[in-house]
């Protein structure tokens, strides 16, 4: 077996969406009023691990589109950025989805979706993998796509023959239907109070 390393380094990826969204459904909150640094640093205080760096992945409206979070996005962004966070950010693309509302009436609203933001976190675990640059993917998501990759970080501590582990966290609380981390993980829920002691006292909106 590879030799479990006793400082864990640790890079946290996060998926600034889920997160978002996932903290709505679990605390209430209604814009994303983290701080990614401090939320990265309680769960590797909480787990024994060493943070070295945070990657934040998000997409964003065009300002034509919604100049109110294109401006939020902007300004919370470039404040990551200038506290050593690596940030990967990509337009929103706008689509017609049709709903149908309880009373069985069709209806269309234009959403935003982010395309390609999993793919770049994805790719950029296994690349920092690869270079050996961790011990620990601490990746802030509940997507289940994911757990594909983590698989192939299983494939690749054996080609490598060295300890590496794949961690998810995500809010969590007892009202929550949906409760669990990324498959093939080890999950780190959040609950409020940790939430809350890490939230960014600058609102950006």
């Amino acid at each position: 077996m590879p030799h479990e390393p006793t400082i864990k380094r640790t890079i946290a990826f996060i998926d600034g969406q889920n997160l978002f969204h996932t903290a709505r459904q679990a605390f209430g909150y209604n814009y994303p009023n983290y701080d990614v640094q401090k939320l990265a640093k309680a769960v590797c205080v909480q787990q024994g691990w060493a943070l070295t760096n945070v990657y934040f992945y998000t997409g964003v409206p065009d300002a034509t589109d919604n100049a109110y979070w294109h401006t939020f996005w902007h300004n919370k962004l470039a404040m990551m950025g200038r506290r050593g966070v690596t940030v990967y950010s990509r337009p929103l693309v706008y689509r017609n989805k049709s709903i149908t509302l309880p009373d069985g009436s069709q209806h269309t609203v234009l959403t935003g979706e982010e395309k390609g933001i999993d793919v770049r976190l994805a790719l950029d675990v296994l690349d920092l993998a690869h270079k050996n640059e961790y011990d620990v993917a601490l990746i802030f998501s509940q997507d289940q796509d994911l757990s594909e990759l983590a698989d192939l970080i299983r494939a690749l501590v054996g080609y490598q023959q060295r300890w590496i582990k794949v961690a998810s966290a995500f809010p969590d609380s007892p009202t929550r239907t949906y409760r669990r981390g990324i498959d093939r993980t080890d999950w780190c829920p959040l609950d409020k109070a940790t939430y809350d002691r890490c939230i960014d006292p600058r609102d950006y909106r």
